[in-house]
């Protein structure tokens, strides 16, 4: 019989797909994008951990958080290398692991992503207008016109260096994280055109490359 095993196809969430190394990816957008929900559901369609990057704050920003005090970027660097630690981590023990975060400038993605090719970033993209709509619906969450606006001046979209998976809000929560399972098992190369190896020396686990 000689040929190699064939990946084993894994049903979760509804979705089935063929991803078997460790993926590690981490969920971007502005405030109503929907990086809880999707996240949730990826992290089920991926049989893995999800991690709410905004518990990872420290006590000290949660103060400032819970007075309506704005986080400065100094603020921001104890919170943005503890979520470089927890994917660290999850990379070290061969773990798959969903992790959410506003990462709204690419100076927060460089800290928690950088060099870091095995791990892939996925950008919630939604306009101001749709975003708005759908906060407005979600009587449970209020956020003022004013912080949106706020949100999106500080937004950096990321760019094509980044090897962003870009997936439009518009749809279902569903549709979407099947859009980014179909973007995962797409990737087999990371975004320099190399192959990926989830033990390999060049630190290479789940795959990155250009949609």
């Amino acid at each position: 019989m000689g040929s190699e095993p064939q990946p084993q196809r894994l049903w979760s969430a509804g979705l089935v797909h063929t991803i078997t190394k460790p993926v590690i990816a981490v969920v971007m957008g502005v405030s109503g994008s929907g990086k809880t929900t999707v996240s949730v559901l990826l992290s089920a369609a991926l049989g893995c951990q999800f991690q709410e990057g905004d518990d990872l704050h420290p006590a000290a920003n949660v103060e400032k958080m819970s007075h309506g005090t704005p986080l400065t970027d100094a603020d921001r660097l104890p919170w943005l290398r503890k979520i470089a630690d927890e994917i660290d981590g999850w990379r070290a023990r061969g773990e798959s692991g969903v992790l959410t975060c506003s990462a709204l400038k690419r100076q927060y993605r460089d800290i928690i992503i950088g060099d870091r090719l095995w791990v892939t970033l996925v950008y919630l993209k939604g306009s101001h207008e749709l975003i708005r709509r759908r906060m407005a619906k979600r009587h449970e969450h209020f956020m003022p016109v004013a912080l949106l606006d706020s949100q999106f001046r500080t937004l950096k979209e990321p760019t094509p260096d980044e090897c962003p998976i870009v997936v439009d809000v518009g749809g279902r929560p569903a549709e979407i994280v099947a859009e980014i399972v179909h973007q995962l098992q797409e990737r087999q190369t990371d975004c320099r055109g190399t192959e990926t190896n989830s033990q390999g020396a060049a630190g290479t686990g789940a795959s990155k490359g250009e949609r």
